[in-house]
């Protein structure tokens, strides 16, 4: 479900000295981009539940405490066309209102702007899920999107 939403609605990504990383619901994506020839042989990566650990070539990119909880034997890492590492983590948590601020505690964070416009992509993730016949994926959102959106639960259907 989330990869069709964020195909049609793109991605709000924050920048990083060595890519960036994104997020939706369920999944937290991060781009690195590495030397042009490198080879799967050269990269040494840790995608613990709670830590993780990436070294190109013998240089540590980053390591450090995730920002929330993943399930670690679902993460993933591939390295494309020799330049790009893209790792995927699941999220524990998988609630709209779980919007990472930044990739590692206190590090590589979102700006308020960036942060902002993840929240609101989040939210609207959540309402295409609660509502399967409508397409949110071009949609503009104000108002109380902060922690997920308002919570209609309670209204009779």
């Amino acid at each position: 479900m989330s990869v069709h939403f964020e195909e049609r609605s793109g991605v709000v990504p924050c920048k990083t000295p060595w890519g960036s990383w994104y997020q939706t619901m369920e999944e937290v994506f991060i781009e690195v981009n590495v030397p042009n020839g490198t080879s799967g042989k050269e990269v040494k990566c840790h995608l613990g539940s709670r830590d993780i650990e990436l070294h190109v070539k013998g240089k540590e990119i980053f390591k450090g405490k995730l920002f929330d909880t993943t399930m670690s034997d679902e993460a993933t890492w591939t390295l494309e066309d020799k330049c790009l590492i893209r790792i995927i983590l699941m999220k524990t948590n998988r609630e709209a209102g779980n919007c990472w601020s930044s990739l590692l505690e206190g590090e590589y964070c979102a700006n308020a702007w960036v942060q902002d416009q993840m929240q609101r992509k989040l939210t609207l993730e959540r309402f295409q899920r609660e509502n399967p016949g409508f397409d949110f994926s071009g949609a503009e959102i104000s108002g109380n999107f902060a922690g997920g959106g308002p919570d209609f639960s309670s209204l009779q259907k």
